[in-house]
Formats: structure tokens, sequence, C-alpha cells
């Protein structure tokens, strides 16, 4: 089938690009010509492992190919799927300039009959205004119907998760376009769930709140858990095996940050505070994430309370391994603290140094390797639980640090891996680890 993508940030790119290879011809707009021109030289603008190179073989298949064009776009294509940004505006609320402004070109450059598949995250009730904004403006008789399709992608295992997810979500109100989308995703061998347009924006906020509120759960339950003796490990290991809870999401650490959880849970708060009620589990998910974010300053100020001129290393800036992104990364805020504080931060990401730089103070130094991080500085943070990082010897710490002392935002390393090591270990919800 011949289908346009509009937008090639992170969900655009990989549906586009996976669409392609089980056989459709993609065309993926964007307005950003420079970006156009290296997509079309098969360089992804994101990280994500494979992508590259599954771009660079459909491409050479005559399958993939990418547009500034809105024009050549439209042109011959029965369906077009939305995939622009709708980021978090001031109210906490989903921002829909970028959807607003294709549905209209869309409406513009439309040259028969289509339908319009929404990918992007949306509120409850916006695929109604993406058909109404489409026909308000469209200079034709044509028809348009609408099918809410949200995803639900893992940054760095997002071409996996293509090919293996849980489910496909279909909604729409004609049997006939809901079918025919239906049928563009069947390749894929996801099980596929059709429901009504609202039903299927629904579901994309519930899952990633449902999902969220576990991690802000287990890491309420591990500051609980230090200040009575518990290892929060043992406690998530034992809730996990049941399976009515399941042992997903059950990882204490410095809190969720990236694309979606921070930015779809305020959404779902604000679209429940705009029918005058309010979700208070969401509500409290939010504000303890919050709180989370912060906790491992908390832990370091209560070993070294003067911070001034502390040479600190932090590993790992992305809010995720495999990925380079930034946004809401939980590491922001802590090196923000660290260096508001006089100290001196040596950062280190195998990925995501470049797009940190905007988003960290300009006096952060950055590192090409833990070693570098590491060595002559007075401790080291984790904030990031890279393989690389993990595989890391804790000896070696020892050694390279002036203090040796690590404070792990992600729990890395087992507490008996530590032992004997010489090394001064703080964790979250876990027994803080001495070696005289």
């Amino acid at each position: 089938m011949k289908i346009s993508v509009i937008g090639t940030g992170y969900v655009g790119l990989v549906t586009g690009v996976c669409l392609s290879e089980v056989g459709h011809e993609i065309t993926c707009l964007d307005i950003d010509s420079r970006k156009v021109e290296r997509l079309n030289r098969s360089e992804s603008p994101i990280y994500e492992p494979g992508l590259e190179d599954m771009m660079k073989k459909n491409i050479d298949a005559g399958r993939l190919d990418f547009t500034d064009s809105y024009e050549t776009a439209m042109q011959g294509r029965d369906v077009v799927i939305i995939a622009v940004g709708t980021p978090q505006a001031d109210d906490g609320s989903a921002e829909l300039v970028y959807l607003n402004n294709a549905c209209r070109s869309i409406a513009e450059t439309m040259t028969n009959d289509m339908i319009v598949v929404t990918k992007s995250t949306v509120p409850v009730g916006t695929n109604e205004h993406v058909k109404n904004e489409i026909e308000k403006h469209h200079n034709g008789s044509y028809s348009v119907e609408v099918i809410s399709n949200p995803e639900f992608l893992r940054e760095g295992s997002a071409i996996h998760d293509t090919f293996n997810g849980d489910r496909i979500v279909v909604g729409g109100e004609s049997e006939q376009a809901v079918e025919k989308v239906k049928s563009i995703f069947e390749p894929f061998g996801v099980p596929i769930i059709m429901t009504d347009l609202r039903s299927a924006e629904m579901i994309k906020y519930a899952s990633n709140a449902f999902l969220a509120t576990k991690i802000s759960f287990i890491n309420q339950l591990s500051n609980l858990c230090e200040r009575i003796g518990a290892n929060v490990e043992s406690v998530a290991k034992g809730m996990g095996m049941d399976k009515r809870i399941g042992d997903k999401f059950l990882n204490a650490g410095v809190g969720y940050g990236g694309s979606c959880f921070p930015k779809d849970t305020s959404a779902l708060s604000a679209i429940a505070k705009s029918v005058d009620y309010d979700l208070t589990i969401v509500d409290s998910v939010i504000a303890t994430n919050e709180g989370q974010q912060r906790i491992i300053v908390d832990k370091i100020k209560k070993v070294f309370p003067d911070l001034e001129n502390k040479r600190i290393a932090v590993l790992g800036l992305a809010f995720k391994p495999n990925t380079d992104d930034m946004r809401d990364a939980p590491s922001i805020k802590v090196v923000r603290e660290l260096v508001d504080a006089g100290a001196e931060v040596y950062a280190y990401d195998p990925i995501a140094s470049e797009n940190a730089k905007t988003y960290l103070p300009g006096a952060t130094n950055y590192m090409d390797s833990v070693e570098e991080a590491i060595d002559g500085k007075d401790f080291a943070v984790i904030m990031t639980d890279w393989k690389e990082i993990k595989e890391y010897s804790p000896e070696d710490y020892a050694k390279s640090l002036t203090n040796p002392v690590v404070f792990d935002g992600r729990n890395c390393y087992g507490l008996k891996e530590i032992e004997n090591t010489g090394l001064e270990y703080h964790s979250i919800g876990r027994p803080t680890v001495y070696n005289k």
C-alpha cells in the first residue's frame, strides 16, 4: 500500500521505516529540508539500534523515501499517518499546534478520498477535531475518515517492539476504514485491537499512566525500605512473582523521564481537570517522580555537605540506556543542582553527550569514557544504567576516585559485588555498603 507519514521524529521515522520493511511504499515528510537530505542519505537524526541499516535497505529497494513537500507526500496516497510532536504545554496539556498545521497542510494538498491515521499521542476527542480541521480547509469534495492508532514504542528497542509488540490499537467510526488500516499492520503479526476513536486515544494515556504509577510506587517503597532497613530489590522480587502484579517496571531508581511518561501523565491529569475530575492517583505519581529525581542529591549532600569545588563524575545522562533522548532525564535536575552548589561536573554518556549540551549547564565537562570521567574525581554518580557502566568493575572506581564513594541512582550493582572492593556504595532503597 502507498502510505505517507507526516513527521520524522522518533515515532514517525520508526513507523515509516518498519512499514517499508514489510513491503509498503512509504514517503515520510518533514518540513526541515536539511533533515530530509540527511534522511535520503540513510542518516538517522535519532539513535535507535538497527534503524539506519533498515533505512538504507528500504531506500535502496525503492520502498522508502523522504520529502519536504506536502504536494509530493499527498500524491496518490489513500492513507496518511500523522506522527508529529505533541509536546507538553505550560498548563500540562498536550500542545496541538504541530498537529493543526499538519491537518491544514493535508487539507490543502490532498487530491483524493483519504484515511488519516493519527499516531501522535493526543487528548481524548482530538481525532474528531482532526477530521473537522481537514474537512474545513480542503478545497475539493473529498471524503476523510480518521483513525486513532496510538504508538507503544520503547526508545532503544522500538524496532523490536514494532515486530514483537503486545498489541496494535486501531480505533475509528468507519468499519471500512478500520479494516483497511488493520490490513496495513497485519504483516507485523501483532494482535490488533479494534475499538472506537475515544477508547483508542484513552488506551495510550491509561497504559503510560499505569506504568508510571508502578515506577512511582516502587520508588516510594524504596524510600521506606531505606528507613526501616529492608532491601527494595527483595521486596520487588517477591511482589513481581505474583502474576497479578508482574515484575516489569518495579526497578527502584531516580524516577522516570523521556518523551512519554512525564508528558502523558501531565496530559491525562489535564484531561481529567477539563471535565472537573481529579485523578488523584496520577497527580500523586507526578509529584512522587518529581521528588525522586532529586533524591540522589540529598544522599550526596548527607555525605558531602559542602560541594564547593568538588570534582564529580556523572555517569550516564540519557533518561534510559540505548537512546540519546535527554527529554526530562533525571540527570538534568541532578547536574544542575551539583553545578549550582559549586561543584565541577565531569559527565560521560556513550551516546547522549551532544544532545545533553542543550539541557545541562554550560560549565559541564564532557568526557569520552568512564575511565576518563572518574580519574582523580572526588566521587561518582551513576544516572543511567548503560551496559558498559553496569559492567565496569567496582574495584576500578575504588582505584581511580580520590574518595572511593559511588552514588548509584540505578542500582547497577548487587550489594555482594561491592563487598571487599574498598568502595563506599550508596544506592536506592538498599542498605549502604561501607568498606573500611
